[in-house]
């Protein structure tokens, strides 16, 4: 039996649609990251983009847990010395939300051309609005898993 490996120009792409209204940002986010890696789909080849177009709306309504909103810290450098910014994660959702769940899946994506390439197969919006209805997306269950109690 032959091992089928998938091919750059065989993969029949979907579009799936997340509401990210009161979603936790982490969870929401892994969800989003294997999906754009292709995991959910038989053909994936770790070394091929065999990944799906992920929507993502409403992402200024993103949920986090515990004291995040105050915590959570994002930084740049606008490269000059001594250049270095920061925000709050409040700061920065009140800002530019997409900019905070690009971040979050950027972080689990491969760390190469491959996961930046994979990355532009995302594309969040902070409203309820889409400009992506003539690709007829489909609503993206995310599992939430059972809790073990304690």
């Amino acid at each position: 039996m032959k091992t089928v490996s998938a091919k750059p120009g065989t993969v029949d792409r979907q579009w799936w649609v997340v509401d990210a209204d009161g979603q936790n940002l982490g969870r929401m986010s892994t969800s989003i990251a294997e999906t754009l890696r292709g995991k959910r789909s038989p053909w994936f080849t770790p070394h091929v983009d065999t990944g799906d177009f992920v929507v993502v709306v409403n992402a200024e309504r993103v949920a986090v847990t515990g004291q995040k909103l105050r915590d959570k810290r994002y930084y740049r450098h606008t490269g000059y010395p001594g250049g270095i910014r920061s925000r709050t994660l409040a700061e920065q959702l009140a800002l530019r939300p997409e900019e905070v769940i690009r971040m979050a899946v950027r972080g689990m994506l491969p760390k190469n051309r491959l996961g930046r390439k994979q990355l532009t197969k995302l594309k969040v919006y902070a409203g309820p609005e889409h400009p992506h209805t003539a690709q007829n997306p489909q609503p993206l269950r995310i599992e939430r898993k059972a809790e073990v109690p304690a």
